[in-house]
């Protein structure tokens, strides 16, 4: 279970209080499972695979997987992140999506039918529950749409600056926080971590692009 504090957190538990919770967890005959790193967590080619996962604690990674063996981080998931079928990108024929284990999290699953499911009791915490499902999909729509814009530029140096610009933005200031590693940033990019340096150093020194540990500031591009 979540803690109080955690439960605060979770986008899909916005505005449900801990003991509507506790006994929302009854009620959906909601499941805790422990993973550790590298471990399959969620599989979305599995036809069985009809729950909504919350990550409880640690972290873990949603992932797509192209017809050629190609990885490619589409989400990274916190302690309150949400993740399921419901709620995946879409994605190409032939390309699979997992979840795997970062580091290692407690993860609670719930069947997606009895989120949707009318309550007998009309509750008001299950309508909360399903309304926050609602926006989450729109919120993931619209990652989607800033990941295409990111993935649909050519060169490095343009996916790069395109994706320092909607963190920019999303701040509202030219210094921001990279919200995961450099390793994690060339997969998210879709490229090469070692030509990926290579651009930050050129960025760097061409006085485009200050940078100090994940804390980056735009200088002009």
């Amino acid at each position: 279970m979540l803690t109080r504090e955690e439960l605060e957190k979770s986008p899909l538990f916005q505005g449900i209080s801990y003991e509507s919770y506790c006994a929302m967890l009854h009620c959906f005959q909601a499941v805790q499972k422990s993973f550790r790193p590298d471990e399959l967590i969620y599989d979305f080619t599995m036809p069985t695979n009809n729950a909504v996962g919350i990550v409880e604690r640690g972290s873990a990674s949603l992932i797509r997987i192209d017809e050629e063996g190609v990885s490619t981080v589409m989400e990274e998931l916190g302690a309150g992140g949400v993740f399921g079928r419901t709620l995946a990108f879409a994605t190409s024929n032939g390309d699979s999506l997992e979840v795997i284990c970062r580091t290692p999290c407690d993860v609670l699953f719930i069947d997606y039918p009895h989120i949707l499911k009318r309550c007998e009791r009309a509750c008001t915490h299950h309508s909360l529950l399903v309304q926050n499902m609602l926006r989450l999909m729109s919120d993931k729509a619209q990652a989607l749409s800033e990941r295409v814009d990111v993935l649909s530029r050519r060169s490095i140096r343009e996916k790069l600056l395109c994706y320092f610009r909607q963190l920019a933005d999303k701040a509202g200031a030219e210094t921001f926080t990279l919200p995961f590693s450099l390793s994690t940033l060339a997969d998210y990019i879709a490229t090469d971590r070692s030509a990926m340096m290579r651009e930050l150093k050129r960025l760097r020194e061409e006085g485009v692009l200050r940078s100090e540990g994940r804390q980056f500031t735009l200088c002009g591009s």
